[in-house]
């Protein structure tokens, strides 16, 4: 494996997961669980993470060629959408709060969508159009396997960033988001001139 692909994947994927952001988020779904119930959600939400992001990764491309959706196409629409998320991100006061049911709750709504949201499946396939699968199948498991340790250690990593770290970090996140956003919508229409120019 070219380490240079995996790094131009796992970036993407890195930002677009933000397990830092959702530190609060997790912590206060996790309120009174004992240690042990936790951990064993933790697992639940990884493996529903990375299963849920894989099939996108697997499906998303024969996918776009049966509705005869260009890769330049998808790059503009998708990275349209990533930028509205980050964008909604940047501005929002807080992420926002969930109802859960606790025998299901590190499937919904950690594993999906805290951890592979709306940002994570149309980074995978966006990647999944630029490069090879294998790189963006591998970025997507590390980036969630991360995440999962993120949350393994949640509560002595929360009071080292404190609420201020952790927001700051949160929106330096969503900030590279929409910028990688722009570059995808970029590429995307430099692709799709170069298809009108082609045909014509």
């Amino acid at each position: 494996m070219e380490l240079k692909f995996f790094w131009l994947t796992f970036i993407p994927l890195f930002v677009a997961v933000d397990a830092v952001g959702v530190l609060p988020v997790y912590l206060g779904l996790m309120e009174g669980i004992p240690a042990a119930r936790r951990r064993r959600i933790i697992v639940q939400s990884v493996i529903t993470a990375a299963s849920v992001a894989l099939v996108f990764i697997v499906a998303g491309q024969p996918l776009l060629r049966l509705l005869g959706i260009t890769p330049s196409d998808f790059m503009v629409a998708g990275g349209s959408l990533l930028f509205v998320i980050s964008l909604r991100d940047l501005l929002a006061v807080g992420k926002a709060a969930y109802v859960v049911d606790p025998e299901t709750v590190g499937a919904v709504p950690i594993g999906v969508p805290l951890i592979t949201g709306p940002a994570v499946l149309t980074t995978c396939m966006l990647l999944g159009e630029q490069y090879h699968l294998p790189y963006t199948a591998t970025a997507v498991v590390v980036n969630v396997l991360l995440a999962g340790v993120v949350f393994w250690f949640a509560t002595p990593l929360s009071a080292a960033l404190g609420t201020a770290g952790t927001k700051t970090l949160s929106k330096i996140s969503s900030l590279l988001l929409a910028s990688i956003a722009v570059m995808m919508v970029r590429k995307g229409v430099v692709g799709l001139i170069k298809q009108l120019a082609a045909g014509a």
